[in-house]
């Protein structure tokens, strides 16, 4: 008969000579929940593996007892029903349609191909392209800091618009409009994941490698596969995320930001599967690919509005990693750091910062750190972001007697019951 779980904890904690109420207190928890996982009474997080890999010193056999072999899961849940594409409506808004794979598959070099043959005539300048980058601009920087239903709508109109002046422009303004059309698609893709709806994050991240390379930019498709693996992280999916980052780092025309932000992504998959040797070699590699600086006017791909993104994302792994002291101490540098506009990622880490300290047992400082952030918030209603705020309800609920977690945990309600 297979061991389980519970046996093989009781096993080496047994070896390591630690008895069960050391173990409780060096990870945190009750004794009584640490002895019903023991008997079998009660089911594992990953977390709770991780910590306890990380107190017996069992390097990952406790954390890949409790995740799958392997995984697959590099589509979206929806795939074999079809894929989310997200359109304007007649009045400007956003709707969703569900869409086939084959019709998908089979319309998308029409859509591409039907724009380069309309709007002939529509000259486009150089000041012109101009005003339009800045728009596209302006359009990322109010992604930072409200919901995406505020961005996507226009997001989704500029896309249209360059395509259709694309096709009235000879080269080299016709590769130039294309290319930025590239972006803005990739923008609306990363505002679909922040809208909770990964299809059309997939769908749009497709349509901007297909406009890239009609605007002979190559790289797009490599960052497709890093924004692939960024959605299988969220959906704790190490085997899909270190698997498509790996890929995309294959290609060495990519460039040190694409192949930058693929280790760093790869690393993050590495501490989800609780694997902190190939976390380490993985993060190396991703500070000093993302240290070159490439020229170009083209946007930068990825997170911009913090100074050290590579040690924000060692203390996002460190926290998977099960080690929470060593996450809050990074995180408690490296949140303040992020500028006060760029509310997203403020939201983000420092939701990720308090988990660290609910963790390790920090409550009051847990509870603090979010309320202080619950404007930002319901301000940017990220999806992605609500994931991280329910473990931390999950984690202080651990603690559902103290005045502090009562208090944050019907302030935090309103944040996490938005209408989807």
């Amino acid at each position: 008969m297979a061991e389980s779980f519970g046996m093989l904890l009781r096993k080496l904690r047994t070896e390591a000579g630690i008895s069960l109420g050391e173990l409780a207190r060096r990870i945190i928890y009750s004794k009584g929940h640490v002895s019903k996982i023991e008997n079998g009474l009660q089911r594992p997080s990953a977390m709770f593996a991780k910590l306890c890999d990380r107190a017996l010193s069992t390097d990952g056999v406790l954390t890949a007892a409790v995740q799958p072999a392997s995984s697959q899961a590099v589509e979206p849940p929806d795939a074999d029903g079809g894929v989310w594409v997200m359109e304007l409506d007649e009045t400007g808004g956003v709707r969703f349609n569900q869409v086939s794979r084959r019709t998908m598959l089979a319309g998308a070099g029409v859509l591409l191909g039907s724009a380069l043959t309309r709007g002939a005539g529509i000259a486009t300048d150089e000041h012109t392209l101009t005003v339009l980058r800045s728009a596209f601009y302006q359009h990322r920087e109010l992604g930072m800091m409200a919901s995406p239903r505020v961005v996507l709508a226009p997001a989704i109109a500029q896309v249209h618009a360059l395509r259709t002046l694309a096709a009235g422009n000879p080269e080299p303004m016709r590769s130039e409009l294309l290319r930025l059309a590239s972006r803005v698609a990739e923008f609306a893709g990363w505002m679909s994941q922040e809208a909770g709806q990964e299809g059309a994050a997939l769908w749009w991240t497709d349509r901007a490698v297909e406009l890239a390379a009609a605007g002979r930019d190559p790289h797009l498709a490599s960052f497709a596969l890093v924004r692939r693996a960024e959605l299988a992280m969220y959906r704790h999916d190490p085997v899909s995320t270190v698997g498509l980052t790996q890929q995309a780092q294959r290609d060495p025309a990519a460039g040190s930001r694409i192949l930058g932000l693929a280790a760093q992504f790869e690393a993050q998959g590495h501490a989800l599967a609780g694997d902190l040797s190939a976390y380490r070699r993985a993060l190396d590699r991703a500070a000093s690919l993302l240290a070159v600086r490439e020229d170009g006017t083209a946007p930068v791909l990825g997170m911009s509005s913090a100074p050290d993104q590579v040690s924000l994302a060692a203390g996002w792994s460190l926290y998977d990693l099960g080690r929470p002291a060593e996450a809050a101490q990074i995180l408690d540098k490296q949140v303040p750091g992020i500028r006060p506009t760029a509310r997203r990622a403020k939201a983000r880490f420092g939701v990720r910062r308090a988990l660290a300290h609910a963790l390790n047992g920090d409550i009051e400082h847990a509870c603090s750190a979010v309320r202080d952030l619950l404007p930002d918030i319901a301000q940017v209603d990220s999806a992605t972001i609500r994931g991280d705020l329910r473990d931390l309800a999950r984690t202080l609920n651990r603690w559902h007697g103290d005045r502090a977690v009562r208090e944050f945990q019907a302030d935090l309600m309103p944040v996490l019951n938005v209408p989807s």
